[in-house]
């Protein structure tokens, strides 16, 4: 009868945690910046507003005022402003914002891949 009564198997303990990914990493950081969503919402709006997109206006006039190139600037002015007055949560607004700099920093980086011709701005 003891031996029905006693547990004889004894599991054992595995110290390997599975990892966690850079994505959820990041999550789970912004996350923790709902605290800060103010000061995240005007370092987006007026940051992106007073430097980042006139940075990206001023790359995509001097290297030949290509037409495609606008919509992506304005796209991603657009979509940090709408993220942010539509107060939403820090989990959101930070991924978004850091997207649209991304994508300004794209636009950069091929026009100046493309080369300056302000001659062309005015044509």
């Amino acid at each position: 009868m003891q031996t029905i009564l006693q547990k004889t198997h004894y599991p054992t303990y595995n110290r390997h945690a599975s990892p966690v990914s850079l994505w959820k990493k990041f999550i789970g950081w912004t996350d923790k910046q709902e605290e800060n969503r103010m000061l995240w919402t005007a370092v987006a709006i007026a940051g992106h507003g007073c430097v980042f997109t006139i940075l990206t206006t001023l790359a995509i006039l001097f290297t030949g005022n290509h037409f495609i190139f606008w919509p992506f600037a304005i796209g991603a002015m657009s979509m940090t402003v709408v993220v942010n007055l539509a107060a939403l949560p820090t989990r959101i607004t930070i991924p978004v914002f850091f997207l649209s700099l991304i994508i300004d920093a794209v636009i950069i980086a091929v026009c100046i891949s493309n080369g300056f011709d302000i001659a062309a701005t005015y044509r």
